[in-house]
């Protein structure tokens, strides 16, 4: 009983960070964020691991941002890509990644404590200098000719197909790029919190699943409050339900798009740190298979439904872990696929999801 105990704490430890993953290398870059940051931030206390968690969550909403801007965008409709905006971007991100180091070299002269936000302030500056370059080259210029979206559906939008593949090639795109800046080699990574085993009973509770555990609860009780009790939350349901009427009753889509990126992308980011503190080794590919896993919550739990993609995630890791305590170990992950067939067959919508019907 005492095992069964230990492996069901284990679980909800490894699902609730399942149920915060929404893009699998983004969550990557949010543990390589923190692996970086950490010692920088005051890593190792509970003030300095709370800021540590923010500031990887404030560099992945960026990153997810930009992700849909250059990514996503000229999916949606049949319009150029100016090359004057991409051009100004390039320049404006150059010249912050590369002015700020100098400014705060300037800076550590006259007061030392500024070269410990060096590695903080650099992306900060990059983004703004790319989003300044952008907005200026776009005010100048206009909208060029550049590259066009050319698969489109026939209301004017991407087809599926599209976006499929725009995401995985985002995903190879940030898995090389990740390969190539921080090295292919694992790291090991720094606990951002301090580390304590809690002893009762015969089980054994760390620290670490207690930050993960009360972190996910309120993160999701946060992104709740969001989409349901706020008119931005309120504006992303309408764009989800009918992005058309949406914008025709005032609502800026690409606007509460970029929104839903950089919230998801953020909740990526403290999972990846929350998951890098229970699996303190990380490296480029680490994101695809708990990607996978989260991707299976979501079905689980039903597509576009909040508490059951944390429902699916609990499950998803409960099974896990406490089929790594049988003969069948070896076969976790499949079991945890084969779970995903099950439901596609029997219950397509999820065990909280509902079925609906498209008018043609």
């Amino acid at each position: 009983m005492t095992e069964f105990l230990q492996q069901l704490i284990n679980g909800i430890s490894v699902g609730a960070i399942y149920a915060l993953i929404a893009h699998s290398d983004v969550f990557m870059v949010g543990a390589y964020l923190g692996y970086y940051l950490g010692p920088r931030l005051g890593g190792g206390s509970i003030g300095g691991g709370l800021v540590v968690l923010a500031a990887a969550m404030a560099g992945c909403a960026i990153l997810g941002m930009q992700i849909e801007r250059f990514a996503y965008r000229p999916l949606r409709r049949p319009t150029r890509l100016s090359l004057a905006a991409v051009l100004g971007w390039c320049g404006g991100a150059a010249a912050g990644w590369f002015v700020v180091p100098l400014a705060l070299r300037g800076l550590a002269g006259w007061s030392p404590g500024w070269a410990t936000y060096a590695p903080l302030l650099k992306p900060l500056a990059a983004w703004a200098g790319a989003e300044l370059g952008c907005r200026l080259a776009e005010a100048g210029f206009g909208r060029t000719p550049g590259l066009r979206a050319s698969v489109l559906n026939s209301r004017g939008g991407a087809a599926t197909l599209t976006v499929l593949i725009t995401a995985i090639g985002v995903s190879l795109l940030l898995q090389n790029l990740g390969q190539k800046v921080f090295g292919a080699n694992p790291k090991a990574f720094p606990q951002p919190f301090p580390v304590t085993q809690f002893h009762f009973s015969g089980l054994t509770v760390s620290s670490n699943q207690l930050v993960v555990l009360l972190v996910t609860l309120v993160l999701l009780g946060a992104l709740h409050y969001v989409v349901h009790h706020t008119r931005t939350g309120t504006a992303l349901r309408a764009v989800s339900f009918n992005a058309t009427a949406a914008s025709l009753v005032g609502i800026h889509n690409d606007r509460i798009i970029a929104f839903t990126f950089a919230l998801g992308s953020a909740l990526a980011g403290a999972g990846g740190i929350l998951y890098a503190m229970n699996y303190p080794s990380i490296d480029p590919l680490m994101g695809t298979l708990p990607g996978l896993k989260a991707f299976v919550a979501a079905v689980l739990g039903g597509i576009g439904n909040l508490p059951g993609a944390a429902l699916g995630g609990l499950l998803i890791g409960l099974v896990e872990t406490l089929v790594s305590g049988t003969r069948l170990s070896t076969f976790r992950d499949a079991i945890a696929f084969a779970i995903l067939i099950g439901i596609l067959l029997f219950r397509p919508a999820g065990l909280l999801g509902r079925l609906r019907v498209e008018k043609v």
